[in-house]
């Protein structure tokens, strides 16, 4: 059930109907050849008219990027209006946007000439004078700023359960601006990720086979934003969005995938060529693998593109140690890997192009005064390693898949090699040249992750020198550490995770939610928030968890 809601404001939604809402109160509120063409009969397999409600994203200063879907017989011209007035008595910005098959009927349009720092109002219209919900957004501030709220998240897999994180984070109602570090949505099929014993009962995934071809993608964006909770954090919200692997499909770099197999699902070029586009169709993102928004004299958000942009494939500790059956043996071959493939000086994750931009926006930003430097990206950037002994805290009970991989992650810390080779761990050198950068820059760093399902507060170092924060969020429905560890109290888990890597401050591996960071010149303050389950659709919080860093220390103050 879902709790009742504060007095003065009315109940939210139980449905996908939206409502619209005022400022502090919820108030009734290609590139891959043909055959990526329109699909009219998926189109309509959730109805016609405007089928998914309404988003904005991209703001800026003077604009933001609208959003919607509306299905109709052929390509409709619709009219969007803007207005500081829930009654849109007086219009602020209009004008006219196409939801067009080719684009799986949705439209995104493009408000300008808006003022800065304002929340307003928006809407569309259809010929026969139908109307979308009514959403809210907001324009970034210019100038002197004093505070300004960040929502996180990151990794919700619609078949886990609810989106109770979407849900408390619209009806806490205490933000300026949603950003989501990606695994928006999940490609397994039906059955594998969730599989059938963990699967909600509640929770049907369209298409139930893996999404590989352009109807799939289209379909599970559908079912994805059908949800009603995760409908209503669009509504009130501007979003800044970033894709990670399981946009396209699991373990993604820039020339293929460990979940694409060419001999079966075709040219990975063709597959990741569907994914950005169904991505950018379904989203109010930018067709820009990467930019900057600036805060007022606060903040500047630098979207990263760490997954499709330019990264290199990722390294395997199994590969390295294929073969071997003597652990010392193990240990000498990643010990020479570790030497060799892995300190390559000109091992790419960004890309060269994306790298070169992030170091000349850091120096832009501070030269304008910024006072945070805040990079919104996907994988965790802070240095961790398995915990030595881990198996003997496990004993037998572990399953085989998840014994090998922590026998790996064991042999792996042994030989001085970290535990994700998926992160920025993975490419160090990588690491190193956007830490160089921020140093350059004397930039006031703060990174934000997603990706592990886990929370994590990080002191980042280079060369002895403090470099930054990094806070990675937990999941809003995928399963963390402590679905395959949980023989381990999360409690004891956590503990041995932190006493083993020094730069780490704080972590949680057993929780799902979100988390907000709020930015002020005299500091950064992170509240996580862990809902109280996902199998119940529910805003009860399990607890909360506060992290502060203050302007100019580069470490966790708090």
């Amino acid at each position: 059930m879902i709790k009742t809601e504060p007095a003065g404001q009315p109940a939210r939604p139980t449905d996908q109907s939206a409502m619209a809402v005022s400022r502090r109160g919820i108030f009734a509120l290609a590139g891959a050849t043909a055959a990526i063409a329109a699909t009219p009969a998926t189109a309509r397999t959730f109805g016609t008219g405007f089928t998914h409600s309404v988003a904005s994203g991209e703001p800026q200063s003077d604009s933001v990027l609208l959003w919607t879907r509306y299905v109709g017989d052929a390509e409709t011209r619709l009219e969007w209006q803007v207005s500081e007035a829930a009654d849109f008595s007086n219009v602020a910005a209009e004008g006219q946007v196409t939801a067009s098959p080719d684009r799986d009927f949705c439209a995104k349009a493009m408000a300008s000439g808006l003022a800065q720092d304002r929340w307003y109002f928006y809407r569309f219209v259809a010929p026969d004078g139908s109307m979308s919900p009514v959403g809210r957004t907001r324009t970034l501030p210019q100038g002197p700023t004093p505070s300004f709220k960040l929502a996180v998240f990151s990794c919700s897999n619609f078949g886990f359960g609810w989106f109770n994180a979407y849900a408390h984070a619209a009806e806490a109602n205490d933000c300026d601006l949603a950003v989501h570090l990606g695994d928006y949505i999940y490609e397994y099929g039906g059955g594998t990720y969730p599989d059938a014993s963990n699967r909600h009962p509640e929770r049907s995934l369209m298409p139930e086979t893996e999404i590989v071809a352009l109807a799939d993608y289209r379909l599970r964006y559908a079912t994805y934003r059908k949800d009603p909770d995760l409908q209503r954090l669009h509504q009130v919200l501007p979003m800044i969005a970033v894709w990670d692997d399981h946009e396209s499909t699991n373990d993604s770099w820039k020339d293929g995938a460990q979940n694409h197999q060419p001999e079966t699902e075709g040219e990975w070029s063709v597959r990741k060529a569907v994914a950005k586009r169904v991505y950018r169709e379904w989203m109010p993102v930018s067709d820009e693998p990467y930019g900057a928004y600036d805060i007022g004299d606060l903040a500047t958000l630098f979207r990263l593109d760490t997954r499709l942009e330019g990264r290199e494939e990722q390294f395997s500790i199994g590969k390295v140690i294929e073969g071997q059956e003597d652990p010392q043996a193990m240990i000498a071959a990643l010990a020479a890997f570790r030497e060799a493939e892995y300190a390559n000086p000109e091992r790419q994750l960004l890309g060269a192009a994306q790298e070169e931009w992030l170091a000349g926006a850091l120096q832009s930003s501070k030269a304008r005064g910024a006072t945070w430097q805040v990079l919104v990206q996907q994988v965790l950037m802070g240095k961790l390693s398995s915990p030595r002994g881990m198996l003997d805290l496990i004993g037998d009970s572990l399953p085989e898949y998840a014994r090998r991989r922590l026998i790996a992650s064991s042999l792996a810390a042994e030989a001085g090699l970290p535990l994700n080779m998926d992160a920025w761990d993975g490419y160090p050198a990588a690491r190193d040249r956007v830490f160089e950068s921020a140093l350059a820059a004397d930039a006031n760093l703060l990174v934000l992750a997603g990706d592990t399902h886990n929370g994590w507060a990080f002191n980042l170092g280079h060369a002895n020198e403090n470099v930054g924060v990094e806070i990675g969020v937990c999941s809003v429905s995928s399963p963390g550490f402590e679905s395959y560890l949980s023989a381990i109290p999360p409690e004891t888990l956590a503990a041995a995770v932190v006493a083993t890597n020094k730069e780490l401050h704080w972590a949680d591996t057993s929780q799902r939610g979100y988390m907000t960071v709020e930015l002020t010149p005299g500091a950064a303050t992170t509240e996580y928030r862990f809902v109280s389950g996902i199998r119940q659709r529910s805003t009860q919080l399990a607890g909360t968890k506060r992290i502060t860093t203050q302007a100019g220390s580069n470490t966790i103050t708090g």
